[in-house]
């Protein structure tokens, strides 16, 4: 079985670092990812998208990342539920992120002219299909609509 998670996307604001009860570090954002077409009123639908990190990378997350800066965020889906004091129970569903890379520049998002800056930016983005599993090599993407067999 595969539960792996690949988004590209924007944070809809700052994270929040908060500790568990055995004090371990757990950080928590908002991912706005578009969806790959435009709707018939003529926008892209967006889909915002809880993220969830635990540890060292939680406070990476916290003391890198800012409200609207582009990541890309892989990891897997996890569903949990909670009773709260009425006896209602609660689900959530969020993505527990395994691995963080920022795709553009600290400074500016993505402003800076600086040659450096941009090669990082391209290779964490290249990086990001690293761990692609071999049963998806081979796969080309789907560039437009009318590429799709239905």
């Amino acid at each position: 079985m595969l539960n792996k998670v690949i988004l590209i996307g924007r944070l809809t604001k700052d994270p929040v670092m908060r500790y568990s009860a055995n004090m371990v570090p757990v950080t928590t954002f908002t991912l706005a990812v578009n969806r790959n077409y435009v709707s018939q009123s003529g926008e892209r639908p967006t889909d915002f998208i809880p993220i969830v990190t635990w540890r060292k990378l939680a406070e990476i997350c916290a003391n890198n990342l800012k409200k609207g800066r582009l990541i890309a965020v892989t990891g897997s889906i996890q569903t949990r539920s909670w009773d709260d004091n009425s006896g209602n129970r609660h689900w959530v569903t969020e993505v527990v992120a395994d691995d963080v890379r920022f795709l553009e520049p600290k400074s500016g998002f993505g402003s800076s002219g600086n040659a450096e800056e941009n090669r990082d930016f391209d290779e964490g983005f290249d990086s990001v299909f690293e761990d692609i599993p071999e049963e998806f090599e081979g796969f080309t993407p789907i560039e437009s609509e009318d590429d799709l067999p239905f």
